[in-house]
């Protein structure tokens, strides 16, 4: 697979351009567009009409989320160095107790002087005692809202005997964030559970797919194909040995519904995938 370049992902919604216009993968996208402008730093940014969302993929799982003036890490891994050139956090939402979600060293490098966490038991039960008074700690099926976000802790685990052990039902939990009335979902490490199949009304959906920790491709395309969101990322793509075939992901997912727009974000910078 070819090294793709980082997107950094302004994403707006209006309803017109969801339906009419948002059907390009990162590799379509063109540079001459009026949508598209090229930054100091070769990025690309992607703006679409309207209130902004900003989403940049950090590496793997990792994310920052920013919409007015609120900033939203997503299980903040690879120390200070991978948030530097990023605002402090508000929010901090982390889905499972594995390092690649969950890393000590990165929260206490970065600055949570003003962050609240958002985190399943398990996580809070190896939380710093510093950190103690800046958790909310929310079980699969609880909701909290936060800065004007609502916050959908959503099951996570896995379903094939061999991997049940690497993520069992009820430990971590997957997100949905409803930030100015879009719902946005990151599934943390799952499998095509009948939860995350049953989902409704998603506007931008995360999706892992990574052997032997969390689904195939195939699973993660039939799953999306049931939840129907208008758009899905593939994220935590990178398994052992190998890395998921994501073109082969959209594919399959063009092959079911076209009206689905799969689109593609550098999560690895620094390897040539």
């Amino acid at each position: 697979m070819k090294k793709k370049k980082l997107f950094v992902l302004l994403l707006t919604f209006s309803l017109s351009f969801a339906c009419k216009d948002a059907k390009k993968s990162e590799k379509e996208i063109d540079s001459t567009s009026d949508n598209v402008e090229e930054t100091a730093d070769a990025s690309k940014i992607l703006k679409m009409k309207g209130d902004e969302i900003k989403i940049t993929p950090i590496e793997h799982a990792t994310a920052v989320i920013e919409w007015n003036d609120i900033t939203i890490y997503i299980d903040p891994t690879g120390g200070s160095t991978a948030f530097k050139n990023q605002k402090k956090p508000d929010l901090i939402l982390i889905t499972d107790i594995h390092g690649d979600h969950f890393n000590k060293e990165t929260l206490e490098a970065i600055d949570i002087s003003k962050a609240t966490f958002v985190v399943p038991q398990a996580v809070a039960d190896e939380m710093p005692n510093e950190f103690a008074d800046k958790l909310k700690i929310l079980s699969n099926g609880s909701s909290k809202e936060l800065n004007g976000i609502l916050i959908e802790a959503i099951p996570m685990y896995n379903l094939r005997e061999e991997a049940k052990d690497f993520h069992v039902k009820g430990r971590g939990n997957g997100y949905i964030l409803t930030i100015d009335k879009q719902r946005i979902y990151f599934s943390g490490d799952t499998e095509d559970i009948p939860e995350m199949r049953s989902l409704k009304n998603i506007d931008k959906a995360f999706v892992c797919m990574n052997l032997p920790y969390t689904m195939t491709v195939e699973s993660a395309a039939s799953a999306v194909l049931d939840f129907k969101p208008k758009q899905v990322f593939p994220y935590h793509y990178r398994g052992r040995p190998d890395v998921s075939d994501v073109e082969m992901f959209k594919k399959l997912v063009d092959a079911g519904n076209q009206d689905i727009e799969v689109v593609q974000l550098d999560w690895y910078p620094n390897e040539d995938y």
